[in-house]
């Protein structure tokens, strides 16, 4: 039921859909009696008074376009992993799944993940609630069966209403570069706009190395709205988020790279 720790051959026929299924139906009991020590540490009693224990679900933004569950299960490695959920948007991988685990106190275990590598692509790791996976679930079975127009289109609107919400300042944030990307690379990519070398910031880690993010300062907010259509489009082999900043934050990241 589990994957835990080191698992087994990722062809042995594990499926996540049963577990999905038992998951909605039971409810917090499910994962409420642990079915035994993990290898990482032994969860003590909940400490929950006339209450639930909050459910235990994280979300994962940024995966490797040929992700797997297996991978998944490999990142997370130690914790009791009850179910993965890969987000969908008109039959494409959005990169962005939900993961189950088996208590809730080992959220805060996946948490330190953030950030870290699964292959040469780093995993932001984020606390969920309930209602978020049970939504994306239904998301999912809509779009396997096609979903009336209208629910697409609605569920698309949802999806990126808070990047067309988000003030413009004349800034956008890109994630999910190639280490290997230049600034030539990304004047390439916004090659509709006017940029130069000095308004393109490439953020390093504190070993001087690339993060995969990077900050363009365009001429004005018009532009910097516009160049938003070149959202999760590829540069390489890779697809690049794009979402509105401003001068403060982009100040603040390339401080900590120094």
């Amino acid at each position: 039921m589990f994957y835990r720790g080191k698992f087994g051959d990722p062809a042995d026929g594990r499926e996540m859909g049963a577990k999905r299924q038992r998951l909605i139906d039971q409810g917090p009991s499910f994962y409420g009696t642990p079915p035994g020590p993990s290898f990482m540490y032994n969860p003590p009693p909940y400490g929950y008074v006339n209450q639930p224990p909050p459910f235990p679900v994280v979300r994962l933004r940024g995966l490797p376009f040929d992700c797997t569950e297996t991978d998944v299960a490999e990142f997370f490695h130690g914790l009791d992993i009850v179910d993965i959920l890969f987000v969908h948007k008109s039959g494409k991988f959005t990169g962005e799944a939900f993961c189950v685990l088996g208590y809730p106190l080992q959220v805060d275990f996946a948490l330190q993940k953030n950030r870290q590598n699964m292959g040469r692509r780093y995993v932001e790791v984020f606390r969920s609630k309930r209602q978020e996976y049970y939504k994306a679930i239904a998301n999912e079975v809509l779009d396997a069966h096609g979903g009336s127009p209208r629910k697409s289109i609605s569920r698309a609107k949802s999806h990126d209403e808070g990047k067309d919400s988000a003030e413009h300042t004349g800034v956008l944030r890109l994630r999910g570069l190639p280490f290997s990307a230049g600034k030539d690379d990304i004047m390439d990519f916004f090659k509709d706009f006017v940029l130069s070398e000095e308004s393109i910031h490439v953020t390093m880690n504190s070993e001087g190395r690339p993060t995969g993010e990077a900050f363009v300062e365009f001429t004005n907010a018009e532009d910097s709205k516009a160049a938003m259509s070149k959202d999760r489009m590829t540069l390489g082999s890779r697809y690049i988020e794009l979402f509105p900043s401003s001068h403060e934050e982009m100040d603040e990241a390339v401080l900590r790279g120094r």
